[in-house]
């Protein structure tokens, strides 16, 4: 039964990097040592891309940059230390794949209840970093976008 009181299994990945090919990477509160591009679920009622603007803010604290859709969806299995979050019976999740490039790198300002710190690397050492395989295969993506002519 999807009730508010539990999260939907959908989600959005926001990968963060600078126009140098570097990527933010967050390191996790409640899993020190696990690094990560901004994540969240989408809250009941919630468009996808406001989403990714609002985990951005709450993550980060970066705002007033465009946040492009990648237009990719990843299907994965919900690790079961985070499957009482979701309603019974729910093994997987549907993310999406957003991206932000700035024209550098900016000061971050962490939400303490979700990250420890936070590190800029150039995006082949941040998808080594990396945890999940999706987050590693949006980085790697980088390759390519980077060298595409900017609009």
């Amino acid at each position: 039964m999807n009730t508010p009181a539990y999260k939907q299994p959908v989600s959005v990945l926001v990968v963060i990097y600078t126009r140098q090919g570097e990527v933010l990477l967050l390191e996790r509160a409640d899993f020190p040592g696990y690094w990560q591009s901004v994540t969240g679920s989408v809250e009941w009622g919630e468009a996808i891309a406001d989403t990714a603007r609002r985990e951005l803010q709450e993550e980060t604290g970066i705002s007033g940059h465009a946040v492009d859709d990648w237009q990719q969806q990843n299907l994965y299995d919900i690790y079961p230390h985070w499957q009482h979050r979701y309603p019974p019976g729910t093994t997987q999740n549907e993310e999406h794949v957003f991206a932000v490039c700035l024209p550098g790198q900016v000061a971050v300002t962490l939400s303490p209840r979700e990250h420890l710190s936070y590190r800029w690397l150039p995006w082949r050492e941040a998808a080594a970093q990396v945890f999940s395989p999706s987050n590693q295969a949006a980085i790697l993506q980088l390759a390519h976008r980077l060298s595409e002519p900017r609009r």
